[in-house]
């Protein structure tokens, strides 16, 4: 069977409308299946836990594009295909195989150990209480505020603007860039074209600012290596290696933070034992990661050659998503209730930060934003609940971002 011959494929729903219900009705069907993503993009989806993980670490498995993806050479002749550019049409990490992303990681990887890490937690610290600080100051006694805009997402993207630099003028047109590439709703050519328009002008902009203005940043250091050995980094692989680790390095904390918050206060038995030092706050990261994973599913890889799995042949040069929600709330790995949040299970195994050599290299980062937030917030608003009924929160219109439009809450009984 390959993705030529006429078979039916699952439409993954473009807009993320229930991810954990289009993940059980996948993992119906067996363990990988043929999906067709927004666009008419053909693809194989992981359905468990065990598929996705050893695939991810198959050798067989790449994500360069221009390699190994059968269908590379006419992406051209479909016009609604031009959404995947954002994610394949790229050189950086996230679409390199072998030599060539283990150079671009070696690159980016020193500034995110956990050594770097820790020196950073005071910043944390610091902008988490300034943004609880405005919080405060909205609340009037009964409105409700907004918790993504108000913490969620200011912090993991001031933190990521100042490790690389990114001037305050440029911040807003950077999470407008970051949030049309997430946004899978519309995979028209003009949609495409401003993604691609947006890549050039607010990721040149930066370039061309640190180039002029030289500063102890990430971006600086990238732009000394394209200058000084094009061998190590090319114009083009800068340019999208910032793409890439901005949008990285804010996005999924973003949903990781707001994830946890929304876990929590739909479950205040679980809040309790947690206040109750029954259980830590790294157990609720994990789980929150586990079940609200903040990428659900991420494109595309390709199969180098033909694999077998589960008595289904993936053809060489098909295409396969990473399907993270999918393996999170895997029954067979994690129980008959895979699909309740639960902090006490202990599932650090999760696959949300990803395995082997394309593990996350932020996920260091991204947990200890979260591990500073979270406690901080439900210390300084012990009465916080959500304003709304938990059905009216609203996903992020995308199957692979996993996290809430909007997060509405009161401050205070």
């Amino acid at each position: 069977m390959t993705m030529t011959d006429r078979i039916d494929r699952f439409a993954i729903d473009p807009f993320g409308a229930d991810i954990a219900a289009e993940s059980a009705r996948l993992r119906a069907l067996g363990p990988i299946v043929p999906v067709e993503l927004p666009g008419s993009i053909p693809a194989w989806a992981p359905t468990g836990y065990d598929t996705l993980k050893e695939l991810i670490l198959d050798p067989r498995v790449s994500k360069d594009p221009r390699l190994h993806w059968r269908l590379w050479p006419e992406i051209g002749e479909h016009p609604s295909w031009g959404w995947i550019l954002g994610w394949v049409g790229v050189v950086n990490m996230l679409s390199t195989y072998g030599a060539d992303h283990a150079r671009l990681r070696k690159l980016v990887a020193p500034s995110f150990t956990q050594r770097r890490t820790e020196m950073m937690r005071p910043r944390v610290r610091s902008i988490t209480a300034e943004l609880l600080d405005a919080l405060d100051a909205l609340d009037d006694g009964g409105s409700s505020v907004d918790l993504k805009a108000g913490l969620a997402h200011p912090l993991p993207m001031r933190m990521i603007c100042e490790l690389f630099g990114v001037p305050e003028e440029l911040r807003e047109a950077t999470a407008t860039l970051i949030a049309a590439i997430m946004d899978t709703t519309d995979p028209s050519p003009e949609h495409a074209a401003f993604v691609q328009e947006q890549i050039r002008t607010v990721l040149g902009a930066l370039i061309a600012h640190r180039s002029e203005h030289p500063g102890d940043d990430l971006t600086t250091e990238l732009i000394r290596v394209r200058d000084e050995d094009g061998d190590r980094l090319s114009a083009e692989e800068l340019v999208y290696t910032l793409l890439l680790v901005i949008g990285a390095g804010f996005e999924t904390t973003v949903n990781l933070i707001g994830n946890a918050v929304v876990a929590l206060l739909t479950h205040p038995e679980q809040l309790a034992a947690v206040r109750s030092g029954e259980t830590g706050w790294d157990a609720v990261i994990d789980e929150t990661l586990r079940v609200h994973p903040s990428i659900a599913s991420l494109p595309l890889r390709f199969a180098v050659s033909d694999i077998e799995v589960g008595g289904v042949t993936v053809p060489a040069g098909d295409a396969i998503i990473t399907t993270f929600a999918a393996a999170g709330l895997d029954p067979v790995h994690y129980g008959p209730d895979a699909d309740r949040f639960d902090a006490s299970r202990g599932a650090d195994d999760h696959l949300a930060f990803g395995i082997g050599v394309h593990r996350c290299i932020g996920a260091p980062l991204a947990r200890m934003e979260a591990r500073t937030a979270l406690p901080a917030l439900f210390e300084r608003f012990p009465d916080l609940r959500l304003a709304v009924d938990e059905k009216e929160l609203r996903q992020v219109p995308s199957f692979i971002a996993f996290g809430w439009q909007e997060i509405p809450v009161r401050l205070r009984a």
